[in-house]
Order: C-alpha cells, then structure tokens, then sequence
C-alpha cells in the first residue's frame, strides 16, 4: 500500500473508494479522533487548547496510525468547512504525520469525476481555517464551562448556556413576550356578491375605497354603515353598480435561486416535516452515497453545508442541456441566471444541487427510502427550475362603482407554466373565475357581507421561521443551525408545538437571568459580530488567541458580578398550569420541571404527591387498540412511545410512528433508527417485525442487555459469573 485516504464516514469511504485505483486504501475516522476533555476549561491562561483522544476511538485511532506508517502519502479528504479542516489537523496531529507525508483533498460532491481532479491537485492544511474553528470551540468551552455552574446555582442543576444556543433561545422568548403585549385592532371587510343585470355571471368582490383614491381601510362598524348607507340606497332608475373597468395585465414570477443550507432546512421543514436535524442527517446520506441500481454506491447531491449560492459552469451547462431536450427551447433563458450571494456568506462551496442532473427523482426512487427520495427531489426540482424560464400569468382585475365606491375582484391565470413545470410547491387556491365583462356593463348587487377581524399577534417561530432570522441577523452558520435547534429542544428551553415554537418557563426564567447578568452573550448584534471575526480570523486577517484575550478580559468581570448575586438566593421556576385532575384529591394538575425533564403534578404536594410523565400526541395508531399514540419519556428522561390506553392496551416501542400504513394489514408503520425502511409492529400482521429482529438491543430479563441474536446463558452459568466481576469491580476501586 502507498496512498492511504482518510475521510469521516465508512459510507464516505465506501463511495470514494470505488473511485480509486488498488494503490489507494481509504479509511474513516469516525468522526473527531480527539477534543477537550469532559472536565474543566481544558485551555490554559494563554488559550492553548489541550486536547485528548475521545474515548472509544482507541482502536480506530491504532488501525489509522498502522495503516499511516505504511503509506508514502496520506490524504485527509475530510468534509470541506472548518469542522473538516480541523478534523483533518488533528488527524495530522494525533497520528505524528510529517508535513510532507501530508496532503489535504476536498470533494464538493462525491463522484468519480470530481475525486479523481481533487487527487491530483491536493493542497496543504489551511491553518488559518482551523483556527477559526479553535477560536469557535474555545468561545464555547468558555461561555459553557463558566457560565453553566452559576445557572445550576441560581436555577437548577443541568442547565447549560451557549454563545448560539441561548441567543436562539431569546429570539423565541422575545416572539413570545411581543404576543403577550400585542393588542389586537379592529377591522372590517366588506365583500359583495354581484350579478350581470344582462346574461349569465355571478362574482364577488371585496371592498376597495373611494372612486379616485387608494384603497381604504374600514376601521369599525360606523364606518361600515357609511359605506352600506350609500351603495344599498343607489338606485333611481340606474343600476346600483356598473362596471368601472376591466384590466388585463401580465405578471411574471420568478424561480428561487437553489438550495443552501439554510433554505434547504426551512423548505424540508415547511414541505415535507422534517426537522433540520433530520434533514441534514438525510442530506448526509445523499452526499456520501447512496447503493443506487446500475449506479452501485453514488453520491447523489454536492456539499451540504454552504451558504453560497453560486453553481459551476459545467453544472449550469448540464442542466441548460437537459431542460431544452427535456421541456424545449421555450423553457430556457437566453442566458444562464446568476445567484447574488449575500455579502457575509463565506461562499466557499456551491449551491446545494444534485451530483448528476441525468439522475431525476423517478429514475433512482427505488434505491432510496422515502426521506432520501423526498428530499433529493426537493434538490433536484428546485436546482432544475433554478435555470428555467420565468412562469408568466395573466392578472384580471374588475372594478365595480356604486355610488363612489369601489369594489375589486381579481382573477389569475396561468398562461405559461415557465419552471413550475418543474418546481411548485405553492399551496395557493386558484381564484374563481370571473365572467366576461365591459366597462360602463350594469351589476345587480344580490348581497353584501360584513365582517369584524381583528389583527393578529406576530406568530411564533417554527424552525423554519427561526433558521431564517437566525441566518438574516448572522447568528451562527450553515453547520450550526440544526445542532443549535436540537440543543434548545432537548434542553426544554423551547417546545415544538402544532410545528410552532414555544417557550418554557425553564426558557423564560433563564433567558431573563442571561439577559440580566450576562446581556452581551444574548445579544444578537454581539453574537453576530462574533461570527464575523470567525470569518476575520479564517480569512487570515486576525490572530485567534488575541481575539479569545479581548472577548475574556471583559467576560471575566461579568462572571465575578454573576458570582456575587448567587448570594441573593435561587430564582424559581414557575409551574405550568393544566387542565388535568390528581386522580387521587382532586386539586389541578401541573406541569414542573424536574431532575429529568418536565412531568405533570399534584398542585397538593406534599400532602399529595401523585405524578405523571409528560406526554404528548404522536403520528398515527396504536398497532393493537387503534388508540392515540403518545410521546412519553421515561424517568431517566429517554423517549418512547406507548398507548394512551395504558396499563389497559401494553403498547409500548422506542421506534418512531411514521404518518404511513402498512399495505398488509393498514396498520401504522414505525421507522427504526439507522434503518432504511419502515417496519410494521401489529403482531398479527404477516409482516410483523419482532422486536429481536429490529437491529438493536434487547432488555434482557434480569434488567441487563443482550444482543437480540445472542442465545441466553445457563441459570447456574450466570450465576457464578456475577459475584466474581462484582468483587473484582470493588477490588479495583480499592487500589485506586
């Protein structure tokens, strides 16, 4: 062996090593090799991080350092952003690789063609890239590891702050107090229902304002009474509305530009329900490769984790050529469209789209489950139409006058389908088609419609809505959005509810102590230039351990002043009250925040101390009663799903309730993790999944864990083993 090529992933190194001739060996890392150490700062007064190898990765990490000193050339193809340059350098590190041993490859998108090129053109570590990302992990480690125990002091133990997570957090503890303190207006609309006086034709239309002047608006009632006083009072031998004009005008509408992270994670999340996180776990999939049919293991999108917009020349000729043979020439710009990228983006990748445009969704759909297809068309569409003519339509518009006032009705039809064809998701109703008027043409009013509205307060964020404030106010990057996400999530700081965002009051309490004590961690616009001496220091233009000196001198005074208000006492958490009854006295239930994670209560405690876990509605039905699904966890604070007619219906599964039916017996179907497709659990279906044979281990009967495979041991057996590795557990304790 003479070239050894190391990569992240065994599905990576499965698709690139298909690529490369029998002179190359690749081999996966499995993620980082080494970082800080679980306990303390791990950095030095002088910010000199001091790393460790995960542990775990031992024997990883010797396979590497063997196959490392038989090779002549090392190539670390980690993923191409600062988490896989730095990945790379601590390979570099940890294994004692020379500089000239070492070549560092970058692949946009795994295919045959694009590995090859980066092989044969490799580069050297860019260190100021991985002091971007030091700096990154040490602002962490900083504001985590300092401010984390003064929160477990004033608030309660487990909590944790982050220079990205709490700003998040506050974003959708601030929507939340904006709802609290709107006040709704009142507005009327006043919408007519009107009839040819000559021939066949009814439509409606809504309230415009006065004839000769901007559209109005109808502020309550009196004014309402105004309006309707004039129109219904118009006759005298005229009609009570004429036709004051009929307008045609052609609307054109434009193609989204393709996909970058943030916007890919918004539209899975708004289309298809996926939550960023999966989203970019499936991203991931796709971009390392997929076993496709004919194709064997293929990469099918390029990079996933960019914030650029731009797209290659060969890429953009590829896809011209494929809509005009594909649509014809009508479907095709005179020129290829050019995507503005915003002026703080790193724009160091492309645009996300697919590998090979001569690969459309239907072609590969049955190599792929059904969130890898989904979200490859979702790419795939939207880089297509990203290159095709506009959609053009068609807007009628009507006027009607009685008595001054105006009434508009508006009609649009699509007259040229443009990249529609290829891409809509719009979810917009057609208007009703409106006859064939003139001006000056007599109406007869046949009814009219008021109605009171009130403004509505501004609506809570979902992660879609929170990606793209966090992505405009430039807090955090293409790779942080989803972790930053999951994290506020499975912290409890914020609920997902009906796809909204709400927060708890663990988030409330705890956002008002940042905001109190440490207001420049939460503010948005510190957070954002943060970001951008990131950037600074990337681009080589600021020293990484100067910056880390500057943001630690003020911290370190903001710490001590936290330090000294601990002495002023805890600050509670407020419950939250349910509709629920304690089944045992009576009194209201409510929802408090414990050790593992909120549960619901008896108000009565101590007198009562019923309780019960916290539970919320999930997809689909119980495969034995038919009855809700619910979302529950455990009192170590792990997730499972169980019947609500529990301890009546046993159900219970750690697999998730998907949204679909199994074709045999129409029952839900259940998705276990890691697995491709989704599995049936009504066991009088043919085809019924026992749990043994669902790729994960099984609680054995003495609350042990053995593999679903394994074959159980002889009682007598078992028996004589435990003593003996329990005495030996207390005699190694001893010498210690």
């Amino acid at each position: 062996m003479s070239k050894l090529v190391i990569v992240e992933s065994p599905a990576k190194a499965r698709t690139i090593g298909q690529y490369l001739g029998k002179d190359y060996t690749v081999m996966a890392t499995m993620g980082h090799l080494r970082d800080l150490p679980k306990s303390g700062k791990g950095m030095d007064e002088g910010f000199s991080l001091q790393y460790v190898p995960i542990e775990g990765k031992e024997d990883t990490i010797k396979k590497l350092k063997t196959a490392a000193g038989k090779a002549q050339t090392v190539f670390l193809a980690t993923d191409p952003d600062r988490e896989g340059e730095a990945i790379s350098w601590h390979v570099k590190e940890l294994l004692g690789l020379p500089d000239k041993a070492v070549q560092r490859v970058i692949f946009n998108e795994i295919t045959k063609k694009e590995v090859q090129k980066s092989i044969a053109s490799p580069r050297d570590i860019d260190y100021p890239l991985v002091d971007a990302q030091q700096a990154r992990r040490a602002l962490d480690r900083i504001v985590g590891y300092e401010i984390s125990p003064l929160l477990w002091r004033k608030i309660k133990s487990g909590l944790s702050a982050g220079r990205v997570q709490s700003v998040a957090t506050r974003l959708v503890v601030d929507r939340e107090a904006e709802r609290r303190a709107f006040v709704p207006e009142e507005y009327w609309t006043i919408t007519v229902k009107l009839k040819r006086e000559k021939g066949i034709g009814e439509f409606e239309a809504a309230y415009f304002g006065p004839e000769g002047g901007k559209k109005a608006e109808v502020p309550d009632e009196n004014a309402v009474n105004v309006i309707l006083s004039k129109i219904q009072g118009a006759s005298g031998g005229s009609p009570a509305f004429s036709v004051k004009s009929v307008t045609h005008s052609e609307k054109k509408r434009s193609p989204a530009p393709p996909f970058s992270t943030s916007t890919l994670q918004q539209e899975a999340s708004s289309r298809l329900g996926l939550s960023p996180r999966r989203t970019m776990a499936v991203a991931q999939q796709l971009y390392e490769g997929v076993d496709i049919e004919g194709h064997g293991l293929t990469g099918l999108i390029t990079y996933m984790r960019t914030d650029s917009l731009r797209l290659s020349d060969e890429a953009v000729a590829n896809a011209r050529s494929f809509i005009q043979g594909r649509y014809g020439k009508d479907y095709l710009p005179p020129s290829p469209r050019v995507y503005k990228t915003k002026k703080n983006a790193q724009d160091a990748h492309e645009a996300i789209r697919p590998s090979y445009i001569e690969l459309p969704p239907e072609t590969v759909r049955g190599s792929l489950n059904d969130e890898q297809y989904k979200l490859y068309k979702l790419i795939w569409d939207r880089f297509v139409a990203c290159q095709m003519q506009n959609a053009v339509y068609d807007l009628l518009t009507i006027d009607s006058v009685s008595a001054g006032e105006v009434f508009r009705a508006n009609h649009t039809t699509k007259i040229f389908s443009g990249f529609t064809a290829v891409y809509d998701y719009s979810k917009d109703e057609p208007d009703a088609s409106l006859p064939e008027l003139s001006e000056g043409e007599g109406l007869k009013l046949l009814e009219v419609t008021p109605a009171q509205h009130f403004t509505k307060p501004p609506a809570r964020y979902t992660e879609a809505t929170l990606i793209r404030a966090m992505e405009e106010q430039g807090i955090g990057r293409p790779s942080t959005y989803a972790p930053t996400l999951s994290t506020i999530a499975d912290r409890e700081y914020v609920l997902r509810e009906d796809k909204s965002l709400r927060p708890t009051p663990l988030g409330e309490v705890l956002t008002g102590y940042m905001k109190d004590r440490f207001s420049y961690i939460v503010d948005v616009a510190f957070t954002a230039h943060m970001e951008e001496s990131l950037d600074e220091i990337e681009q080589g233009k600021q020293e990484w351990k100067t910056m880390l000196k500057t943001f630690y001198d003020a911290f370190s005074v903001t710490r001590n002043d936290a330090e000294e208000d601990l002495k002023n006492g805890r600050i509670r958490i407020p419950d939250e009250p349910t509709d629920q009854i304690c089944d045992l006295c009576g009194k209201p239930m409510a929802i408090k925040m414990g050790r593992f994670g909120r549960y619901v209560a008896c108000t009565g405690y101590p007198d009562c101390k019923n309780t019960r876990p916290l539970s919320t509605p999930a997809d689909g039905a119980c495969p034995l009663c038919g009855g809700v699904i619910l979302k529950k966890k455990s009192k170590k604070g792990f997730g499972y799903y169980g019947c609500e007619k529990n301890p009546g219906c046993p159900f219970m599964t750690w697999d998730t309730p998907q949204k679909t039916n199994c074709p045999d017996c129409g029952k839900t179907l259940f998705r276990v993790r890691y697995q491709k497709v989704p599995i049936c659990e009504n066991p009088s279906c043919a085809s019924f999944v026992p749990e043994d044979s669902r790729g994960y281990k099984k609680k054995a009967e003495d609350g042990g864990e053995a593999k679903a495979t394994a074959k159980k041991a002889p009682a007598k057996k078992t028996a004589a083993k435990k003593p003996a590795a329990k005495k030996k557990t207390v005699a190694k304790k001893t010498a210690k």
